[in-house]
């Protein structure tokens, strides 16, 4: 992997996921939602899925959202962190996201629940998802967008601007919703289709939410991250303004999660396929009710 594509410390995420993974249910109110609404997705698609991977599978609650979902008979759960994997129950490996130990076109159905936006090399992982599923089987997955945190982002920034003369980076980047669908398309999948939900917590305070973060194993991994430890006042100051930004009349303050879903097909002969240029049969001026006009004609002058 090239140095322009790594951008986390792989080592670290592995750590931190191996530290939460003790208590990890008292922390995993987001990946419960997201997974029940992926889950809620594969209803509407009437085929079954027999063998199914989920790809950081942190503790199974994706697995356990699927139950009776899908038709899925067998569902392999791999994630970097071992002491998840051993949390997961059922079929488990230990696998890096980034390199997928699993031989081409063996699983029906491949997921990702909150997993892909901490990956290097996402076009890369999102080929090796496709290499892994059989012709015409499903890629769907869920993970973070840029507008994850925007308040905390923002009350951090300019604590440390006023406190510092000077900001740090302080959070991972994330995907953009208007780029998941080229990265799917670049990683070969068909039909693809990418949307977003905003996913809107509330807290007491600002510490109360980053808690929670270290509880998800969800807190900065950046390469580029601080490696000094942060003064005091500015976490305080940060906090404060927080408050006095984003309370609401109540004296909570929201933190925004916007997660992207994408939902992709590996290539098959059944599927619907664009005509070929010149092969239309109805001219597009009949159908509007209109007079064709060459693209060399002039106008006429007034």
């Amino acid at each position: 992997m090239s140095d322009e594509m790594t951008v986390f410390d792989r080592r670290l995420i592995r750590a931190r996921r191996d530290r939460a993974a003790t208590n990890f249910a008292e922390f995993d109110f987001l990946f419960r939602e997201v997974a029940d609404r992926l889950a809620d997705r594969l209803v509407d698609i009437t085929r079954s899925f027999p063998v199914a991977l989920d790809i950081g599978c942190h503790t199974g609650v994706l697995g356990s959202a699927l139950q009776g979902r899908g038709q899925i008979e067998a569902l392999i759960q791999c994630d970097l962190s071992e002491p998840m994997v051993r949390r997961s129950g059922g079929l488990g490996s230990v696998a890096d996201e980034e390199t997928l130990p699993f031989d081409e076109g063996c699983f029906d159905l491949v997921l990702s629940n909150l997993s892909l936006h901490w990956i290097n090399d996402l076009p890369g992982a999102l080929v090796q998802a496709n290499r892994c599923l059989k012709p015409d089987g499903l890629f769907l997955a869920a993970m973070l967008g840029g507008d994850t945190l925007h308040e905390l982002r923002d009350c951090l920034m300019a604590a440390e601007l006023e406190i510092r003369d000077g900001a740090s980076p302080r959070f991972s980047p994330f995907a953009l919703v208007r780029d998941a669908g080229g990265l799917l398309q670049r990683a070969g999948f068909t039909l693809p289709v990418t949307d977003s939900d905003i996913i809107t917590v509330t807290y007491e305070n600002a510490f109360r939410l980053m808690r929670d973060l270290r509880g998800m194993g969800e807190t900065n991994a950046a390469l580029t991250r601080p490696r000094h430890f942060t003064q005091r006042n500015i976490f305080l100051r940060a906090a404060q303004l927080y408050e006095e930004r984003y309370a609401g009349s109540d004296g909570r303050i929201p933190a925004t999660f916007e997660v992207i879903y994408l939902h992709g097909w590996s290539p098959h002969e059944s599927q619907p396929q664009a005509l070929r240029p010149g092969s239309a049969k109805t001219r597009l001026a009949d159908a509007l009710g209109t007079t064709e006009v060459a693209t060399d004609d002039k106008a006429a002058p007034d």
